[in-house]
C-alpha cells in the first residue's frame, strides 16, 4: 500500500513507530551508568525550581540527599518548608546564605557565608553515602569569586562514581559548564515581575 493510500491514523502510527525504533536505538547505546552533573543556569526563572524537582525524584527513589543553599537565607521558601518535612536520615538540608547581595551590602559577610556553605558542600561531596547534592545558587558564589572556582572543579571531579550533583544560578562559569554532563540555560521570555507583580508564595517563594 503507497503513503497517499493510507489513512491518517496509519500514517501517525508508522511516524510513530520510525520514532520509537530511532529513540530504541539511542537507549540501548547509552550503557554507562554515574553519578551526573547537571548545571542549571540563565537568566529565566526554574533553575533552582528544577533543581528541587530532581531532589524529589532521587527522594522518591529512597537516595540519601543534601542541599545546600548558597545564597537565599533571609526569607521563607515554600520549598523549605516542605523538604524540611524529610530532613534526617534521608535528607540534610542546610540554608547557609544570608540574602541576595544587594540586601546584605555587606562583601565580608556574604564571603564569610559562602565559604561556610561551600565547606557543607566539600563534605557532602566527599561522603560516599550520598547519593544526591543540590548545590542552589552556587553558580552566584562562583560569579562574585566568594568561593575558588577551582575547589568546586575538584570537589566534583572527585566525588563518589555515583553521586549525582546538580548546581543552580545565573551566570556559570565556562569551566563548570564544560564539566557538566548537562546544562540548561533558562531563558527569560516573560516574567511577571516586570509587569509590577510581586514574588508569589508557590511560585517565586
Amino acid at each position: 500500500m503507497s503513503q497517499t493510500e493510507l489513512s491518517p491514523e496509519e500514517r501517525h502510527r508508522e511516524r510513530m513507530q520510525r520514532k520509537k525504533e530511532l529513540v530504541d536505538r539511542k537507549i540501548a547505546r547509552a550503557t554507562i551508568e554515574r553519578g551526573v552533573l547537571v548545571v542549571n543556569t540563565g537568566n529565566g526563572k526554574g533553575k533552582s525550581s528544577s533543581g528541587f524537582g530532581m531532589l524529589a525524584r532521587s527522594l522518591g527513589h529512597g537516595f540519601r540527599c543534601g542541599v545546600v543553599q548558597f545564597i537565599k537565607g533571609s526569607f521563607s521558601t515554600g520549598e523549605e518548608a516542605f523538604f524540611r518535612l524529610f530532613e534526617g536520615e534521608q535528607l540534610a538540608y542546610h540554608v547557609m546564605g544570608e540574602g541576595f547581595t544587594w540586601e546584605t551590602q555587606d562583601k565580608s559577610r556574604d564571603i564569610a557565608a559562602a565559604q561556610a556553605a561551600w565547606a557543607k558542600a566539600a563534605a557532602m561531596l566527599a561522603d560516599e553515602s550520598f547519593d544526591f547534592v543540590l548545590l542552589d545558587e552556587l553558580n552566584i558564589a562562583l560569579a562574585h569569586r566568594y568561593i575558588e572556582l577551582e575547589a568546586v572543579l575538584a570537589a566534583v571531579a572527585a566525588r563518589p562514581q555515583r553521586q549525582h550533583v546538580v548546581v543552580t544560578g545565573r551566570g556559570a562559569p565556562d569551566a563548570l559548564v564544560e564539566a557538566a554532563d548537562t546544562v540548561t540555560e533558562m531563558r527569560v521570555v516573560k516574567h511577571a515581575f516586570k509587569a509590577g507583580i510581586k514574588a508569589q508564595k508557590g511560585i517565586e517563594l
